[in-house]
């Protein structure tokens, strides 16, 4: 590999200050990661198998409770590639009502073995991602067959609109609308009909963070989307 590619692989976009803080509030975990866990809850088909959740992009560690209050694994391993992950996300691990390890790595280039997962979970993570084509290889590569990844990730729309842009950092150059997010994990070889992908307009993701409709005014129909979750699955063959 040369070293452009490499480099391409290895990078990722910090969160700024306040984007780290934003991720401690009960307003970051009431309407963004639970509206994500419910939705995606309802997405899941009978049946599947949680035993072993891997979490991209864990950050502090927020999400280990929830998802394992939602699917009772055995296991969730945190995944992340900052420094200090342990100092970040060590109290939220230690009291999961589960077991879960932490593993500092690049969602791009995993250091885990293939068919390691039963579920992949990648929630608001994917957006900072440069290499996000290698990382969705990965991602498809460590499930088991069977095996299912619920991605909830905000959109171009979103990332580009002004007050983003202010408070947040993202890799700008690789925004994706929700089709093309959805052409992404289909082309990894992934299952993903119509049927479960949605395309919610949450109050926080709309240009006038929800003004219109507290006034009365009706949510648009034709819009560009900002917000898509998906449920995907490893076929077996």
């Amino acid at each position: 590999m040369n070293q452009h590619n490499r480099n391409h692989i290895d990078a990722f976009v910090k969160e700024t200050r306040f984007g780290n803080w934003f991720l401690s509030t009960h307003q970051w975990k009431v309407s963004v990661l639970n509206r994500a866990l419910n939705d995606l809850e309802r997405l899941m088909p009978i049946g599947s198998t949680c035993d072993k959740i891997l979490d991209i992009g864990c950050g502090f560690g927020h999400s280990f409770e929830a998802l394992a209050s939602c699917f009772r694994p055995q296991l969730i391993v945190g995944c992340d590639p900052v420094d200090g992950l342990k100092e970040r996300a060590g109290s939220n691990a230690n009291s999961c009502s589960c077991l879960v390890e932490l593993c500092r790595d690049n969602a791009a280039k995993m250091s885990f073995p293939n068919v390691s997962f039963d579920v992949i979970f990648c929630h608001q993570t994917f957006h900072h991602i440069v290499a996000q084509e290698e990382a969705m290889v990965e991602f498809f590569r460590v499930l088991k067959p069977g095996g299912v990844l619920l991605f909830s990730e905000s959109t171009r729309a979103y990332i580009h609109s002004l007050p983003i842009r202010l408070l947040f950092r993202h890799p700008m150059h690789v925004q994706r609308k929700y089709e093309e997010y959805v052409a992404m994990i289909r082309s990894a070889g992934f299952d993903l009909p119509d049927s479960r992908i949605s395309t919610p307009y949450l109050w926080w993701s709309r240009p006038d963070i929800g003004f219109l409709e507290w006034i009365g005014r009706p949510v648009p129909q034709k819009r560009e989307e900002t917000m898509v979750n998906a449920l995907a699955i490893k076929p077996y063959a």
